[in-house]
């Protein structure tokens, strides 16, 4: 099979007939790992374990496909993966029921082991086509970090959670330091490379899969750090300042490029019900314009606040 992976992509094949699976195991088995359900409940816990694809019986012993369907595509975590239905049934009535449910394909028993095979790979190939994209689109294309577009819809996301959670979320707002300088005296291919810099140096202090570090706009960027209080943002903050003014310095020397430094502006909130994620937003930008005030090249608040 053609479908490049660091792993074998994962099949989930529901089915309450065990020659139905054993046969699709047969056929998919040295492509794929496989994950079997025999139920519509079962699935419905599996599909946790993020197949790639979905072949799906209509002929469940307690919920029948249609419905698991629409459980699949209602359900954020598994709207996204294509379902095949396989079916005995050739009623056209029933194929337009299940593509009205969300799926993307339907395969007809008996059937061929070249159909089977054909199709899978299609729907992995256009699945994965589809989730480059997507990745793209919430991607600068400069830096290569989330853009704002991704950080609004994170940010809106991380503050209801922490409004159930009644959790801390922090932000932090970073801007390069007399950037225009560096684009009048070095020239703005220069200023794109002191971009990209800095999004690796404050990438390379991000430990958790959960932050999420984004080109907010210009020269500025910012961390989003749920379930972060005060002083672990700062901690984090002064490491990224160092990290910056560390590795811009040894170029300088060196003639290859400017002594760039960053400022740094830290808020921290638990929202309430009714709060709006804009009000983190201005609290760090107040605090990255009191940085830039105080001489620039440092964080604040300067010690965590309560």
């Amino acid at each position: 099979m053609a479908v490049d992976a660091d792993e074998l992509p994962r099949l989930l094949l529901i089915d309450d007939d065990p020659s139905s699976l054993r046969l699709a195991a047969g056929i998919l088995g040295s492509d794929y790992t496989l994950i079997f359900a025999t139920c519509g409940r079962d699935a419905l816990d599996l599909v946790a374990e993020t197949p790639e694809l979905i072949l799906l019986d209509y002929q469940l012993p307690d919920i029948d496909g249609l419905e698991v369907c629409r459980r699949f595509k209602a359900d954020p975590a598994s709207a996204d993966i294509p379902v095949i239905f396989i079916t005995a049934d050739q009623d056209p009535v029933l194929e337009a029921a299940g593509l009205e449910a969300g799926a993307v394909d339907f395969v007809t028993k008996p059937y061929s082991a070249a159909v089977l095979r054909a199709r899978v790979r299609t729907h992995i190939l256009l699945k994965r086509k589809t989730d480059l994209l997507a990745r793209l689109a919430h991607l600068d294309g400069l830096t290569n970090v989330a853009n704002r577009r991704s950080f609004d819809q994170i940010l809106e996301k991380e503050w209801r959670r922490a409004q159930r959670s009644g959790r801390p979320v922090s932000l932090v707002m970073i801007d390069a330091d007399h950037f225009k300088d560096v684009n009048d005296a070095w020239g703005h291919q220069m200023g794109d490379e002191c971009l990209r810099g800095i999004a690796h140096l404050a990438a390379s202090q991000i430990r958790r899969p959960a932050d999420l570090l984004a080109r907010y706009g210009g020269e500025e960027f910012v961390l989003l750090l749920p379930e972060t209080d005060a002083h672990g943002a700062r901690q984090l903050a002064e490491a990224i300042r160092a990290g910056i003014e560390s590795g811009f310095a040894q170029p300088a020397k060196q003639g290859e490029g400017p002594a760039l430094t960053a400022s740094l502006g830290c808020a921290t909130l638990i929202p309430s019900p009714g709060d709006r994620p804009e009000t983190l937003v201005q609290l760090a930008d107040r605090n990255l314009y009191l940085a830039k005030s105080n001489g620039r090249n440092r964080v604040e608040p300067a010690e965590d606040t309560p």
